[in-house]
């Protein structure tokens, strides 16, 4: 795909932000995209179901990754589900400040009632996330083979249907994709588990 800068989590929130055309509060849908990334690349390994750093030293680069690297090193084990919904908000918030600092976000900062500060965030580059929607349509429906298609893509097409992202028609297809990025994505099961209820709860 385009753009392949950005990272699992910031994909899925332009993409959630495209979908449903108004600010993203998708916490859950972002926190997965950040837990499968760090899984990705293998800075979380799976132990017996639990979500473990690799080491205790390693960082990404990316301030929002290694601050849910962080969070999960300074914390007593838990299984990879039990990531995807608690304190989901601060990994939502984390992506839209990055976002925002590479220029796909705007914000705008006011004064409620003169007093009140407030922050009204818009998304700036339309035409590039457009472009991401249409891409990852296009990973759903072909033409590239299920075999070529890269377990990162696979795992944001496996995501984003969970989230919603994407339609259900492609069923047989988005299940290969999904068994593809399972494959190579450990945690992946997991975290779609838990993502799906958490998801159908928020749209409830």
């Amino acid at each position: 795909m385009s753009d392949g800068s950005l990272s699992l989590p910031a994909r899925l929130y332009l993409l959630a932000w495209d979908v449903r055309r108004s600010e993203v509060t998708d916490g859950p849908l972002v926190r997965a995209g950040a837990l499968v990334e760090l899984s990705r690349r293998g800075l979380l390994v799976d132990d017996d179901g639990i979500a473990t750093p690799a080491d205790l030293d390693t960082e990404t680069g990316d301030a929002v990754l290694d601050g849910l690297l962080e969070l999960v090193r300074e914390s007593r084990p838990h299984r990879w589900r039990s990531w995807v919904t608690p304190h989901a908000r601060v990994t939502l918030d984390a992506v839209r400040e990055q976002l925002t600092a590479d220029g796909f976000v705007s914000a705008e900062r006011k004064r409620v009632l003169g007093v009140f500060p407030s922050v009204t965030y818009t998304l700036a580059r339309r035409s590039a996330v457009t472009a991401l929607s249409e891409e990852a349509a296009e990973l759903l429906t072909g033409p590239v083979p299920v075999a070529e298609v890269s377990d990162r893509d696979a795992a944001l097409v496996a995501l984003a249907m969970a989230g919603q992202l994407l339609p259900a028609g492609e069923h047989a297809r988005g299940e290969a994709l999904t068994a593809r990025a399972g494959a190579a994505v450990p945690g992946l099961r997991s975290v779609l588990a838990e993502l799906r209820p958490a998801i159908g709860a928020s749209a409830t």
